[in-house]
């Protein structure tokens, strides 16, 4: 007993004094990268190594298909649907009907990652897309982050934001000319790690990169344009064939030359950040998480990516909007080279990190510590859930979903239809088999409205002088 409580309090001790490290790649597909997609169009050679240095997760998810609601999510720890905080930022896009309403901020009574890991001796630093309120008062350092580099209330690099200096950002001071956004993201994350090397650190890098607008270095343009220009096969299908819904564009061949470059890029600066941790002697001290915000756009502005074989992409509820890539290098505790396929979310790496640092949860929390999954233990999670009572900017139908195990159901909210999938089998969701499993998809569906009632969403809305009324559950 006493040697087992002593090993005990020396792995407690271990864990508080990692720091840690979170990547947060914006609309980066889960194929688009070699780690996960061997034929890739593009070249992450930076990422694929830090897979193969860590666990690599196969079933990671966003909370969300759409930027906002996952940062939420990362932020609290919990689903974005017990504040609404359903799209994106404020979109506010109808449809048939009218979406449901929408909360557009991260409120000041939310606890985040960065205020929990500042009650235990934590310095905290952000660099890049926020998105999560609309005013000064909501950015990153009036929610618990010390130094705040290019944070504020916008979403891409629109409106005087831009992916080379000057950047016209007033959270971000601008560099020499021409001097790459993705690369000044990763500089300056560089040096908060240098200068709080003594103590322990929380650094949240949250790209730009991959939003549109489309814009990437000239350099590896031309790169990216002569490697296209052996590629052929076609590049589009259209979507009511493929997918059996609305007629709508899809790519379905990597070939963007413009996107390469981004893609390679921000991997580019992921390997500058890498290597700064090799460079300080924190390798055995730091905990290096990576991951997108939602699925990869292919239906929609540009439709610079393609994620087949998983169906759909941003803004849509099926894999190829909610599944991306995962990877947590933990030093000490996940093995180098190994691989889980067990579902984990975004909402994971509060509970996850706070913990380990030795902290308390507080409240609803949502996530769940994946530290025992991390050591090779199990995950006591029976399902995973999405609420998205909107119509995307990416041709995305309100929806909502419920995984458990190998099986998922999409729940459409104009009329309440159904549909039954075993990703196993079927990972391109192409096989509607609710038919076939009458009583499962009872079981899924009165789940999926239970959780409903206990996270109070919101569902679609009558227009104004509108007859119909839209489904409810």
């Amino acid at each position: 007993m006493k040697i087992t409580l002593f090993l005990s309090i020396a792995a407690t001790a271990f864990l508080q004094g990692k720091s840690y490290v979170l990547i947060l790649v914006d609309d980066l597909g889960y194929m688009d990268l070699g780690a996960y997609n061997p034929k890739s169009f593009y070249e992450t050679p930076n990422i694929d190594r830090l897979a193969k240095s860590g666990l690599k997760f196969t079933d990671g998810y966003a909370a969300n298909p759409v930027c906002s609601p996952t940062r939420f999510g990362i932020q609290t720890g919990r689903y974005p649907t017990r504040k609404d905080c359903t799209n994106f930022f404020s979109g506010r896009r109808g449809g048939k009907f009218a979406c449901a309403p929408l909360h557009d901020r991260l409120d000041h009574d939310e606890t985040t990652l960065a205020e929990a890991l500042k009650e235990k001796g934590y310095s905290t630093f952000f660099a890049g897309k926020w998105h999560l309120g609309p005013t000064e008062e909501f950015w990153p350092t009036k929610q618990g982050y010390d130094v705040n580099a290019g944070g504020f209330k916008a979403g891409g690099p629109y409106g005087g934001k831009k992916y080379f200096s000057p950047y016209g950002n007033p959270r971000l001071s601008d560099g020499p000319d021409g001097e790459h956004l993705p690369d000044r993201l990763a500089t300056d994350t560089c040096k908060f790690m240098e200068d709080n090397k003594e103590k322990p650190f929380f650094a949240m890098l949250s790209f730009y990169s991959v939003h549109t607008p489309l814009i990437g270095r000239p350099d590896l343009i031309i790169k990216y344009k002569k490697k296209a220009e052996k590629i052929n096969g076609q590049e589009f299908g259209d979507e009511e064939q493929i997918f059996g819904t609305r007629p709508r564009k899809v790519r379905i061949l990597q070939k963007h030359a413009v996107y390469a470059a981004m893609v390679e890029a921000m991997d580019q600066a992921v390997g500058k950040v890498m290597k700064k941790v090799n460079d300080l002697g924190l390798e055995d001290e730091v905990v290096i998480c990576f991951t997108s915000d939602n699925g990869g756009l292919s239906t929609s502005e540009g439709s610079p990516t393609s994620n087949l074989p998983l169906r759909g992409g941003k803004g849509w509820i099926y894999e190829g909007g909610i599944r991306e890539p995962f990877i947590v290098k933990w030093p000490g505790v996940t093995k180098p080279g190994s691989t889980s396929s067990v579902p984990v979310m975004s909402t994971d790496f509060f509970p996850t990190f706070v913990k380990a640092a030795g902290g308390e949860t507080k409240g609803t929390i949502d996530g769940l510590d994946l530290l025992p999954l991390l050591k090779g233990g199990a995950l006591d999670r029976d399902a995973l859930y999405w609420h998205y009572p909107h119509y995307s900017n990416q041709g995305g139908f309100p929806s909502g979903a419920i995984r458990m195990g190998d099986w998922k159901l999409v729940e459409r909210y104009e009329d309440g239809r159904v549909h039954l999938y075993n990703l196993k089998h079927d990972l391109g969701e192409k096989n509607d088999v609710k038919d076939q499993h009458g009583a499962r998809v009872e079981k899924m569906r009165m789940k999926l409205h239970a959780w409903y009632q206990n996270v109070d969403a919101k569902f679609l809305q009558k227009k104004k002088g509108q007859k119909e009324e839209p489904w409810r559950p």
